[in-house]
């Protein structure tokens, strides 16, 4: 129990397969085509989803799920931009993924929390092969206009993401005249796992929903700040990497507290040692956030 409540962040790494998407738009590159975003490595383009639509896409469950957001508000400054409340202790958004007013300096300067909960983009695995939908808009025929023919680019493969939790920062620090009872840090530790095992982004849906909810999943809770899976989950021809997860898991053993696995059945073809179900593994993961604010 005391190396649980020593913890000083939660990290997971997760993978999730796409069948056909078109996940997080770019600039165009043309008027009639749109595009996703994508990163070049060698002569390759791979598609992902940026760091801020996956905090979005958070945030937008964490409301899904029952908890009340932080409204925004117009900015105290003229060319400033909108900000959210700004009060962490009521808002668990404004707790979890920070916030910045950058007020006049008669109102006391920059009011600002840096955000709790670290994530990176959603990023495939697999390279981009140009691949487009066509479609044609027949909205302003009846009006008398031509059929507006447009293409927009899709995508097929397996995506990894990591969210990182600085536990000890969760209902303290900036914003907050006093901490917040451990229940309730561990109340909204709990549900935003929640929000991570049934992440789903709005953005494009309408004519290509897509499941981006975890498949796989490798959870540490650590006595350093540190997404050790980041890049050591690794996958080729489905099946996965077990040598580089023991392999990372050894190496850590010292900063390791407890660690876990946890894959949907039917989408690999072997599984490291120990593996749990996708929800089993979640249950885990709660149980180490109870133990640690009890």
């Amino acid at each position: 129990m005391s190396d649980m409540k020593s913890a000083k962040a939660l990290t997971v790494t997760y993978l999730t397969p796409v069948s056909f998407a078109s996940l997080n738009g770019s600039d165009k590159e043309a008027d009639n085509i749109s595009s996703i975003k994508k990163i070049s490595a060698g002569m390759e383009q791979y598609p992902y989803v940026s760091a801020q639509a996956v905090r979005r896409a958070l945030r937008d469950q964490l409301a899904v799920l029952g908890r009340r957001l932080s409204e925004g508000a117009k900015s105290s400054t003229d060319k400033g931009s909108a900000t959210t409340q700004c009060n962490p202790a009521e808002f668990i958004d404004d707790d979890l993924l920070g916030f910045m007013n950058a007020q006049k300096v008669e109102k006391g300067g920059t009011n600002k929390r840096t955000s709790a909960v670290r994530v990176s983009p959603l990023i495939s695995l697999n390279h981009y092969q140009g691949d487009l939908d066509f479609g044609t808009n027949y909205m302003g025929v009846e009006a008398g206009g031509d059929p507006n023919i447009f293409e927009t680019e899709i995508h097929s493969g397996l995506y990894r993401g990591t969210i990182l939790i600085e536990l000890d920062r969760v209902g303290s620090g900036d914003g907050f005249k006093e901490d917040l009872d451990p229940k309730e840090k561990a109340a909204r530790v709990k549900v935003l796992m929640a929000a991570v095992k049934n992440l789903w982004t709005s953005g494009r849906q309408s004519r290509f929903l897509a499941d981006i909810s975890p498949k796989f999943v490798a959870a540490a809770l650590l006595r350093v700040k540190n997404p050790i899976f980041l890049e050591c989950v690794q996958v080729q021809e489905k099946a996965i990497n077990t040598e580089m997860l023991n392999e990372t898991v050894k190496d850590y053993d010292k900063e390791i507290i407890s660690h876990a696995f946890g894959l949907r059945q039917g989408f690999f073809t072997n599984a490291p040692n120990g593996s749990k179900s996708i929800g089993e593994a979640f249950d885990v993961v709660s149980s180490w956030i109870d133990a640690h604010y009890s």
